[in-house]
């Protein structure tokens, strides 16, 4: 009962942790205009629009730039975002409309050209913010209709941007930026061209409270189709826990129930019998296993990664991620990882002394372990690890693959994710198929008379972190349109820590229900 002195510190880390993170959800912009005061709008970045990862500095491109770029100071979570906030040359003064107003005349020289018409074939856009409004737009077309020779191709960029603004009261509420498509610079042939960018303003009050203002961003997850597949991803995932369930209820519990029952018998029946199955190993279960060190550290970082998971979700539910709120998220990632970072190494350290037995509490195990080792029998192919992990991460990455689509379609592309609820459901539904199902396979690998089940149980728990890797894989190629060395670096290369981190997180509740599940049955006979 010592280890529980700690307790008060992993909830004063949790209070700490809130305490930090509050100050993200309070809108920045809450801000009140007059006419004709100045709102701030600031030019982000602009990139291939099916490599979101691959981002550039706006005036990387060689668009119109104010006499001094001003760059905004940015918060850790924009940094880390990629956000390269600088002033824009447009002056959007609050209802104050404008018509065709130029923002500069430029001579755009053959390499300027070659450098546009290489982003627009690319897809570039643009993305800057007004008043903390997201504005995107494309930096320009490729007219393609009725030409089959992409070298028959013309490229255009756009020169006339069209700001609608709406408004309530003093307040701005939304911003849309629309691209002229009747005013165009042809990029098509390598030469100089003259160019005339400009802008116009037009102002519109509207009834939309301010409070309800990033309602619009999120609405497009809310969609009733989009709402219909997640509550099919949910429905999916309920019946895959009642049938594991089922399963383990009608055939673990059943078995379980006979061998207590045969295993119960008195001694004198005992001895006439030649003890099999699982109980036969009792003098072996509990043996520690192999690289102590490294298991031990593997479980301290699986319940950090979890706790993280955990704060995340709270985070989440509670409306701190509301839609571009630039770089809350990883703010609170790299922040409550941080202050989790005690808690990897209490529970590493601590399981790493139960495992030791040298001043500290002896492990709790229910049989005393023998001396030597007992050979563990042969046993066919599918009884081997890698088969096993197979079949451990088939089931939960089925309760789980329609909801990954959306993730990575927010996280890797331009759609918006706000369905926390939803998630943090089929999480939970994530869980208790991993423990149900690492308990399942730890039983049938104890009944076989194998009892090295502590690196085993780790593992099948995690596999479901390489199914989400083989995942990436078929996203990659089928579902989306990145291309390129930097993007396919970027996104495999990222994907594989957070697979990696699935398959700590989950290795250690894989784990953790396996432990619970053998002490349990092996204290509910006699061991000798």
């Amino acid at each position: 009962m010592k280890n529980m002195g700690d307790f008060p510190t992993f909830l004063v880390v949790g209070l700490l942790i809130f305490s930090c993170l509050s100050y993200v959800r309070s809108d920045a912009s809450d801000h009140r205009y007059k006419d004709g005061d100045a709102v701030p709008l600031y030019a982000n970045k602009v990139g291939p629009f099916h490599n979101p990862s691959e981002t550039y500095r706006y005036f990387d491109l060689p668009f119109c730039s104010p006499d001094h770029v001003t760059e905004k100071r940015e918060a850790l979570g924009e940094v880390l975002n990629g956000d390269r906030l600088v002033s824009a040359p447009y002056k959007l003064n609050f209802k104050e409309e404008k018509d065709s107003s130029v923002v500069c005349k430029k001579q755009l020289s053959k390499d300027e050209v070659a450098f546009f018409r290489k982003a627009v074939d690319k897809d570039y856009y643009f993305q800057m913010y007004y008043d903390d409004l997201p504005i995107w737009g494309f930096i320009g077309k490729v007219d393609k209709e009725g030409k089959t020779d992409p070298s028959e191709y013309k490229y255009f960029l756009f020169k006339h941007i069209q700001f609608d603004v709406l408004y309530n009261k003093d307040r701005v509420i939304e911003v849309n930026a629309r691209m002229d498509p009747h005013s165009l610079v042809d990029l098509t042939e390598d030469k100089e061209v003259d160019a005339q960018f400009m802008y116009s303003v037009k102002w519109k009050e509207t009834d939309t409270p301010f409070e309800k203002r990033m309602d619009k961003y999120s609405m497009s997850s809310s969609l009733p189709h989009h709402l219909e597949i997640h509550w099919f991803s949910i429905i999916n995932s309920c019946v895959t826990v009642l049938l594991l369930t089922g399963f383990l209820a009608t055939i673990l519990l059943r078995v379980l129930k006979n061998d207590f029952i045969k295993y119960g018998q008195d001694e004198e029946a005992a001895d006439d019998q030649e003890e099999t199955g699982w109980k036969y190993i009792h003098g072996d279960v509990f043996r520690f296993p192999k690289y102590k060190s490294l298991f031990a550290a593997a479980l301290g970082s699986g319940t950090q990664l979890f706790t993280l998971t955990v704060f995340i979700f709270m985070l989440a539910l509670v409306g701190v991620f509301y839609p571009y709120n630039r770089g809350a998220l990883f703010t609170a990632l790299v922040v409550i990882y941080a202050l989790t970072s005690g808690i990897a190494g209490y529970t590493a350290t601590s399981f790493y002394c139960q495992l030791e037995g040298n001043n500290w509490a002896e492990f709790q195990a229910p049989c005393r372990t023998t001396k030597y080792p007992r050979e563990i029998p042969p046993l066919p192919w599918y009884r081997s690890a890698v088969p096993q992990m197979a079949m451990a991460g088939f089931l939960p990455f089925s309760a789980i693959y329609i909801e990954l689509y959306y993730i990575f379609a927010s996280v890797w592309g331009h759609r918006i994710y706000t369905i926390y609820s939803i998630l943090f459901i089929v999480f939970i539904i994530l869980l208790i198929v991993t423990a149900f199902i690492t308990v399942a396979l730890t039983y049938f690998q104890l009944a076989a008379e194998d009892h090295e089940w502590w690196w085993r149980s780790f593992l099948c728990g995690g596999s479901t972190g390489i199914f989400i890797y083989a995942y990436c894989l078929y996203y990659y190629y089928a579902r989306s349109d990145m291309s390129g060395f930097m993007q396919t670096s970027f996104f495999f290369g990222y994907m594989a820590c957070i697979c990696y981190g699935f398959f700590l997180m989950l290795g250690t509740v894989g784990f953790r229900a396996s432990l619970l599940f053998v002490r349990h049955i092996y204290r509910s006979i006699k061991c000798e």
